[in-house]
């Protein structure tokens, strides 16, 4: 009896959980404008992915969910409640069955709290898109080799590869840009050296006409000056 009551209430759990995934499919999908509400048309095969992985899920937490009340049979609650099943074994029978069903709702709602908070329809969607991207990618995705070593250096090694390639790609412009002034500081020198010549020239220059100017007023005699 028990059984079949456990089994009754199993399948309109899953009737009832089966029925609002689709309502809330239709509704996503109304939502989205990508069905005509005169029209009936077939579901998509993204629809019928995400509603199959949902169904499948569900189906292994009721597994699960049964295979846990299992451990809690009526014999094991009566062997650890034995003096109060010796003396009334009827009211142990009701409070086990109010047991099981206080735990079976309690797990029901944890689960469907999962499914709620965590947005398991979005992460499904998601699952799918990664599946046509990789059906789509012709290189193999990258697997575990069992050695930690290589697999660290696998992902490292890329990385440090990039950044060399930056630092050498940064070192030649530093390069470029240190040849450049390099140069301006060579033009600036010579620029400077010519400026030198030519204020020493012109020094020189000036020094001879002095001497000069000196040489011809010392080679006048004093008969020479006229008086006026």
């Amino acid at each position: 009896m028990e059984q079949s009551k456990a089994a009754t209430r199993k399948e309109s759990v899953n009737n009832k959980r089966v029925k609002d995934s689709t309502g809330n499919q239709t509704k996503e999908t109304k939502e989205d404008g990508s069905s005509n509400p005169g029209s009936v048309s077939k579901p998509s095969e993204e629809t019928d992915a995400r509603y199959n992985r949902l169904k499948l899920f569900d189906k292994v937490m009721q597994k699960s969910l049964e295979k846990f009340v299992d451990h809690a049979s009526f014999n094991r609650f009566a062997s650890t409640f034995r003096p109060l099943y010796k003396k009334n074994p009827q009211r142990m029978e009701n409070i086990h069955k109010q047991f099981i069903e206080e735990l079976r709702k309690t797990i029901q709602d944890d689960i469907n709290r999962l499914i709620e908070e965590g947005r398991l329809d979005f992460k499904l969607n998601e699952l799918d898109k990664l599946e046509r991207a990789a059906k789509n990618n012709p290189n193999n995705a990258w697997r575990p080799s069992g050695v930690p070593e290589q697999d660290f250096c696998s992902f490292l090694m890329p990385y440090y590869q990039r950044q060399e390639a930056y630092m050498k790609l940064e070192l030649k412009k530093i390069q470029a840009e240190n040849a450049a002034l390099a140069q301006k500081v060579q033009a600036g020198r010579e620029s400077i050296a010519q400026a030198e010549h030519r204020i020493s020239t012109a020094v020189e220059e000036w020094k001879a006409s002095v001497t000069e100017f000196e040489r011809l007023a010392s080679s006048l005699s004093p008969a020479d000056v006229i008086d006026v």
